[in-house]
């Protein structure tokens, strides 16, 4: 099976949108608004840098956008911009989409910054333990622990939603990171002060750096494949976000097959 090489990949779960693209050899990435801007901003901004790189949808190997958790209307426009730009590429044929949790690319964010400012490559450390925490509002914090080996990631365990003073400082935990340390900075237990933290959040150039081997290892799925993970109760659409979802892909769809 060929390396799976040219991504682009994006994520609007928090107030930053992070969108990236790779022919394999060179990157463009863009940054702006997240949160509900995201939605008249993303497709524009998507074409664009495929403009910029020469590349067209029916070109990319794959996309990779963030799937939370996150914000629930972050998430929609995500996973609504995925699966219109897989469905419309190739003249409808369509190319994978490549789901990513948001915490991962979190981690993998964290990490690649501190080997950069080690002046180290970012797999010279053989086992580094991260524990990434994003803020959900609500006083509470998204938290999960994953595992590096080299440049592979895992998770330990799964996706947890605790308040800041219910966080458990588990030994051997590694490196904190996220964006929640200044906001619940009176909250979180005060054991966290003295250990090592890093402020980060998901970027779209940390999930092109995780896509090859999540592609490799047969994470890629259909465009209909391309949804959300929601940890807070809410599991299901209103018939008016059915049909937000639903006009934004069409939109996204259009935008596709008129830039193919």
């Amino acid at each position: 099976m060929p390396e799976i090489r040219k991504f682009l990949a994006f994520d609007t779960s928090t107030d930053r949108m992070s969108i990236a693209l790779t022919d394999g050899v060179r990157v463009w990435q863009h940054s702006g608004a997240g949160g509900a801007q995201a939605s008249a901003t993303l497709i524009p901004a998507i074409l664009a840098l495929l403009a910029d790189a020469g590349l067209a949808l029916g070109q990319l190997d794959a996309i990779a956008f963030g799937r939370g958790p996150g914000s629930f209307t972050g998430l929609r426009t995500a996973c609504a911009v995925a699966q219109g730009l897989a469905f419309g590429a190739n003249g409808g044929a369509g190319i994978p989409v490549l789901p990513i949790d948001t915490l991962m690319a979190v981690a993998e964010e964290a990490r690649f910054q501190r080997h950069q400012a080690a002046g180290n490559p970012p797999g010279a450390s053989s086992i580094l333990r991260v524990t990434a925490l994003l803020d959900a509002r609500m006083d509470e914090m998204y938290v999960q622990r994953y595992e590096f080996r080299g440049d592979a990631c895992a998770p330990l365990g799964d996706c947890e939603l605790v308040r800041p003073e219910n966080l458990v400082l588990e030994p051997g935990a590694g490196l904190w990171v996220g964006n929640v340390f200044g906001v619940y900075a009176d909250r979180l237990p005060m054991g966290l002060a003295s250990l090592t933290r890093l402020e980060a959040l998901p970027t779209a150039t940390a999930m092109l750096r995780l896509a090859p081997a999540l592609a490799a290892a047969g994470y890629c799925v259909d465009a209909a494949g391309a949804l959300p993970i929601y940890v807070r109760d809410k599991v299901a659409l209103t018939t008016d976000e059915r049909a937000e979802v639903k006009a934004r892909a069409a939109l996204a769809a259009l935008s596709a097959a008129n830039s193919a």
